[in-house]
């Protein structure tokens, strides 16, 4: 699959755009008052008055948009408050593909809003540094994949380093990697450069040129964290100490909302919520008050997924009640621990264990600036198990290292497929005493697993590469299944044993499927080999409910079961029914005028009134829907009459995009119903009708988006409206020349959805459709399945997925140059220009129609150029390609600038990288 994607935007934003920003938040970045600060730094600037900010940071969050970090800023804030602690964020998009619930705006202007609201929001906590690193937002997606093709693996992560390696955090916190149903792809992506760059920012092998010609060096943050925790969790004040974790051998660390703020005399739940309400964008101005009962109140949590230094065990009762444990060791000292400084990693080779089987724990301890003596290392193992080995380490000087290895024996009744525990206590001279860990799994000695989707196995593989075992096996094993349909189903056997076993594995399926074979052997599975056993299973019972209203919560649970000798493994995926229908031929075709008339749709119609998303209707009259689905010749005719109680925003025209905001319908097909994303599928959006009145639709989301009339030519779209308001009927004829691909008849995936909103803030309230799961709008896996009797497709060529590419660029936005005048970082992620490549603004003047700022010139390249007030309003701005002999730019103006004016100048110099520079503007007459 070849995705096209064009080149970032690079042409200037209108003045009105830029001006999109919130007065008075520029006016906070201060200017240096020096010049260059070293050879790796991005900023030059001859004039100021205010102190130079360092970068260096003790934590740094690392997501995919620019409210990814809303929901930890109670923590953020409060171990700034109490601590001094420093947080950044890198934010690799600007959330440009995201909605809009203030204004028209998108692609580069919404990044300029979104951009804005997240660093009014972080300020709240204490944090001024945002590093957006200039990836497009392309459209949600859950797709990890798909992400990678878009921001390219390598650009990314490089980028992720060198912020990594400029601000010098001790700990790093992203978001989870793994594929869970609903984790926005680029939410998993995001995770996966944090991972990734946890690691190489300390390797000097990694990105070499960042350190050999930018003069950078490598920089090992001490621990990494994921800013989720799965368990179950309770309110108030103990909710630090009361988390009850998925898996026991995690460290979770939770942080108490409910501790006051000094400076705003309110909770901090309540700071938190203040600041949430800034993304405005995307609808959350809205959100009302936190309880002000602190029982109500609950915490953020962590989970800690490596750790290089001595740390406090998590979920314990007498130390994880403080706000800071998770950081000690790493930004704090530990009470009676070692030095800050001290450095320990444990590791475990091999990772997973057989029962009466045997692992190397390996224990690295690093001497911080002073030295260590009379340091014993003892391993502490779950009941049962052994270890052997010499932990004892006479003395250890300053920055060096000594690691002491054990053997580890798990005892032969140890329960499989498990995690557990493996720890090393430290003591030492002076009284030091510190804690670390690393999980291990207990294997059978065969396991027979059923086949992964296929994000989930590029996830495992991810992890395996990467050297993150512990991150596997938190996404339950699902496939899906028509209803009243079969399929077939691999099993994978793997043996964790040293011997070569023979054995077979079944599957005890539930009430309603079948299995062929009942059971299958393997022979002669040779230690550390895999072999695939294929069984084909049937539902049975085809009035077994579908999507998330059958089994528990959609998932039809079931055992595999794996004999061998005298063991047996038993492992627990599910099956979910997605459902299905058959889409007849019309004697005629449908006449689309927003009416279904008697007789128009032949066929069954379809239910698509179950919840996926949001609150639940309150009843049929609140929001129910019933579909229909004909066709007439090569043409799909969708109709869909909703019962609605309450008209959403009615947008304008021009306006009809991202429809989730308003009330409306979606409706997804995939072809071939193969499809890995939507980026192979056609989604569209209607609107049921729009300010000027009439519907709208277009394409979101799939393989080309965009205005329906552009990307679905020969798609028909009608409505009617119930007046008195009642709801609205939806009718489309969608030609399958207008598909990515040719469709099969036996197997088109289909789905339809419809978007509730009961208000007039473009925001929507609850999602119901056909087959439904949480996110299930990204997953064309979890859709219906639609066959088509009695036809032959046209043949379509299939169509390279076109994704948007409009990504705002940081020298296109002010607050961005701002901050990197301020602490010396250059913009995106990129590299400084060299001095002798690269151009400074160094003086600035100031009419009534215009500011002349003074350039040196060392090298040709690009200035984008600000003028902006006190106040932060950006009153010109100018884009012009310089050579050496430029000595003057021109930037015309709305207003001759008041008193405290400045110049902000970005140079992207033609022999590679970027200059920020600023001056303050002397005003003429």
């Amino acid at each position: 699959m070849r995705i096209s994607i064009g080149r970032p935007l690079r042409r200037p934003l209108t003045i009105a755009a830029v001006a999109a920003v919130a007065g008075g938040l520029l006016v906070a970045t201060p200017v240096p008052a020096n010049g260059a600060q070293g050879p790796h730094t991005a900023v030059r600037a001859s004039v100021g008055t205010d102190e130079h900010t360092s970068p260096d940071l003790d934590v740094l969050f690392i997501g995919a948009h620019p409210d990814d970090e809303a929901f930890r800023l109670a923590t953020y804030g409060q171990w700034n408050e109490y601590s001094g602690i420093k947080t950044g964020v890198i934010t690799i998009t600007r959330g440009e593909g995201g909605g809009n619930a203030v204004g028209p705006e998108e692609g580069p202007p919404l990044g300029l809003i979104r951009e804005a609201e997240e660093r009014r929001a972080v300020a709240r906590a204490g944090i001024s540094d945002v590093y957006d690193l200039d990836k497009v937002d392309f459209y949600y997606t859950v797709s990890a994949p798909l992400t990678e093709q878009v921001w390219g693996h390598d650009d990314t992560l490089a980028r992720v380093v060198r912020v990594i390696r400029e601000t010098k955090p001790e700990v790093i916190v992203t978001m989870d990697p793994a594929p869970s149903p609903g984790n926005h792809g680029n939410h998993q992506y995001a995770g996966r450069m944090a991972f990734e760059g946890y690691h190489a920012a300390g390797d000097p092998s990694q990105f070499p040129t960042q350190i050999g010609s930018e003069g950078l060096s490598a920089w090992s943050p001490s621990k990494l964290l994921l800013q989720t925790a799965r368990g179950t969790a309770s309110a108030g004040p103990t909710c630090p100490t009361s988390f009850v974790p998925q898996r026991a051998s995690q460290n979770i660390y939770g942080v108490w909302q409910g501790r006051q703020s000094q400076a705003n005399g309110t909770t901090w739940a309540q700071v938190a919520r203040e600041a949430q309400r800034e993304y405005a964008s995307q609808g959350w101005a809205g959100f009302p008050d936190v309880s002000t009962d602190p029982n109500q109140l609950g915490c953020d949590y962590f989970t800690q997924v490596e750790a290089r230094v001595p740390f406090t065990r998590g979920n314990q009762s007498s130390q994880t009640a403080d706000p800071l444990t998770v950081l000690r060791g790493a930004v704090v000292p530990t009470p009676g621990g070692f030095p800050l400084g001290t450095g320990l990693e444990v590791d475990a080779d091999p990772f997973t264990v057989t029962p009466g089987g045997s692992t190397t724990l390996s224990a690295t301890l690093t001497a911080p600036a002073t030295r260590l003596k009379k340091v014993r290392i003892t391993p502490q193992l779950p009941a049962g198990w052994s270890a052997s080995g010499d932990g004892y380490v006479r003395k250890l000087k300053p920055g060096h290292s000594a690691t002491r290895t054990f053997d580890v024996t798990a005892p032969g009744d140890a329960a499989t497929n498990e995690r557990v525990l493996a720890s090393v206590e430290l003591t030492a001279k002076r009284g030091y005493s510190g804690h670390g860990d690393t999980e291990l799994e207990v294997t059978p000695p065969v396991r027979g697993d059923q086949q992964l989707l296929p994000q989930v196995s590029d996830f495992q593989h991810w992890a395996t590469a990467q050297g993150y075992p512990q991150m596997e096996g938190f996404v339950k094993p699902v496939l899906t299944l028509a209803s009243g349909g079969s399929r077939d189903i691999d099993v994978t056997l793997t043996n964790f044993s040293d011997t070569t076993r023979s054995g077979r594995v079944r599957m005890k399926l539930p009430a309603g499927f079948s299995a062929q074979p009942a059971a299958a052997r393997f022979r002669r599975l040779a230690p550390g080999a895999t072999t695939t056993v294929t069984f084909h299973v049937t539902n049975t019972d085809s009035s077994l409910p579908t999507s998330n209203a059958g089994g528990t919560a959609g998932d039809y649970d079931y055992a595999l079961v794996t004999r061998t000798g005298g063991s047996t493994s038993t492992t627990k995926p599910a099956l979910e029914l997605v459902p299905t229908t058959a889409i007849p031929q019309a004697t005629t075709a449908p006449s689309v005028d927003g009416t279904v008339s008697s007789g128009e749709y032949a066929g069954n119609s379809i239910d698509l009134s179950r919840l996926w998303e949001g609150s639940p209707c309150t009843s049929a009259a609140d929001c129910s829907a019933t579909g229909h689905v004909t066709r007439f010749g090569d043409d799909l005719y969708v109709a869909v009459e909703v019962t609605d109680d309450v008209l959403g925003t009615q947008l304008d025209r021009s306006d009809c995009k991202r429809h989730w905001r308003t009330d409306s319908v979606e409706i997804a097909l995939d072809p071939t119903g193969r499809s890995e994303n939507t980026s192979t599928t056609f989604k569209t959006g209607i609107l049921p009708t729009t300010a000027q009145g009439g519907p709208c639709f277009e394409r979101d989301a799939d393989n080309r988006q965009g205005p329906g009339s552009e990307t679905a030519p020969g798609m028909e779209v009608a409505s009617t409206v119930s007046s008195p308001y009642q709801g609205y009927v939806i009718e489309a004829k969608i030609p399958a020349t207008v598909l990515p691909a040719t469709v099969d008849p036996q197997h088109l995936g289909m789905n339809v959805f419809v978007y509730d909103s009961d208000t007039q803030d473009k925001t929507g309230q609850t999602r119901i459709g056909w087959s439904t799961w949480g996110g299930v709008q990204g997953d064309p896996y979890r859709w219906g399945l639609a066959t088509t009797p009695g036809w032959t497709p046209p043949d379509v060529p299939t169509s390279d997925p076109v994704i948007p590419s409009e990504a705002l660029l940081s020298v296109n936005s002010p607050q961005t140059i701002a901050q990197s005048v301020r602490n010396g970082v250059p913009v995106a992620g990129g590299p400084a220009a060299a001095e002798g490549t690269s151009a400074v603004a160094t003086r600035a003047v100031g009419f009534h129609s215009r500011v002349r700022v003074r350039v040196d010139v060392a090298g040709p390249g690009e200035a984008h150029v600000f003028v902006v007030s006190p106040g932060g309003e950006v009153l010109g701005s100018r884009v012009v390609a310089l050579a050496p002999d430029a000595r003057r730019v021109r930037v015309p103006v709305s207003a001759t600038p008041p008193a405290g004016s400045r110049v902000l100048m970005a140079y992207l110099a033609d022999a590679g990288g970027t200059t920020s520079s600023a001056v303050p503007i002397r005003t003429r007459s």
